[in-house]
């Protein structure tokens, strides 16, 4: 079959070669007996490594681009592969707009992976998520959305309470200032907040516990692979127990260097159902498909919460998804060759 690989480039160079090069180029030596410098591996993508694992289970698989410009949604129409990799997260530099790329392809009636527009919008929008998950009887901490002076929804919440964006994803927006516990705090950093994403805030209850991560995979029958923590007990002293942009994304922090994700090995088999039970629930509530990540906090008491749901989420070898797959039993392309049939089985 063919596949299309799509995925989006704002913030980068352009699109890489079919087959990109694994190695650095390495320069000539000067002298004869001048020992060459060593061979820089650069990690691979995650587009990169679906691209070859599309290769191996026997698809013939095409890189598609978007750019951002008109073009390379024309040519996306134009695309006759008969199934497209949906990885792009923003357009033109616009990270709420992953919904409309799925739109799009909906009204070309082209097949592709992942979560729908609907199921996108829903998890998108964290507060409106939030609701869906009570409609459903599921836990999730109380909460107040504030925009502009304004309460659009609010509980009896209390404090202390974290502060963050509804609709960026990612922990954008979201670092140790983040938790506050007093009245002027919280609305320093709701200003704070709308003056950098000029949108609506959410303001919940912060829970302390585990920052627990269920990988979902299925569609008539979805299944939770093995739970992972995202191990937060070694922080800096004094630093709230959150993946904020400084355990995420800023290598050079204490914060980043202290934490990893593993396999959570020392929960109890009915705590472990329960975590499972939960995030299938949530997964369904959203209508998300083919596979996706729920997000939960495990409090010392035993308590579940559910933080938020991540369609689509990152597919890297490394990351916190394939992780749970190979817990599973699940090899990386066994992985991708399920997620492709569920999007094939949706469609045919």
């Amino acid at each position: 079959m063919k596949i299309a690989v799509l995925y989006d480039v704002w913030e980068e160079g352009g699109p890489p070669e079919e087959k990109p090069p694994e190695e650095a180029p390495v320069p000539r030596a000067r002298k004869r007996r001048q020992k060459p410098p060593k061979k820089i591996r650069r990690p691979k993508l995650d587009r990169e490594e679906i691209f070859d694992a599309l290769v191996k289970i026997g698809h013939e698989p095409s890189y598609h681009v978007l750019d951002g410009k008109d073009a390379s949604l024309v040519t996306l129409a134009r695309n006759g592969a008969e199934l497209i990799f949906n990885l792009t997260e923003s357009y033109a530099g616009d990270d709420t707009r992953d919904m409309n790329i799925a739109a799009y392809l909906e009204l070309l009636d082209r097949p592709f992976t992942g979560a729908g527009s609907h199921a996108l919008y829903l998890a998108q929008d964290k507060a409106l998520a939030k609701k869906i998950f009570q409609f459903h009887g599921l836990p999730t901490p109380y909460f107040a959305v504030m925009d502009r002076g304004k309460v659009g929804f609010s509980h009896d919440i209390q404090f202390p309470l974290i502060v963050k964006p509804t609709s960026e994803d990612g922990s954008i927006g979201i670092d140790a200032g983040s938790v506050v516990r007093t009245i002027k705090e919280m609305m320093e950093r709701v200003e704070h907040i709308q003056e950098r994403f000029d949108s609506p805030v959410l303001v919940e209850e912060y829970v302390e516990g585990r920052e627990i991560y269920a990988a979902v995979i299925g569609n008539d029958r979805p299944e939770a692979l093995p739970i992972v923590e995202l191990d937060l007990s070694k922080l800096p002293e004094g630093m709230p127990r959150i993946a904020g942009t400084e355990v995420k994304w800023e290598r050079e922090t204490e914060a980043y260097k202290r934490t990893k994700s593993a396999i959570a090995t020392d929960l109890d088999e009915e705590t472990v159902r329960k975590l499972e039970e939960t995030a299938v629930a949530a997964y369904r509530a959203l209508e998300l498909r083919d596979y996706g990540r729920i997000d939960m906090r495990l409090a010392a008491d035993g308590k579940i919460f559910v933080i938020e749901a991540n369609p689509n989420p990152w597919l890297s070898s490394q990351a916190e998804f394939a992780m749970a797959a190979r817990e599973s039993g699940r090899s990386y392309n066994g992985m991708i060759r399920e997620i492709v049939d569920l999007a094939i089985q949706r469609v045919s």
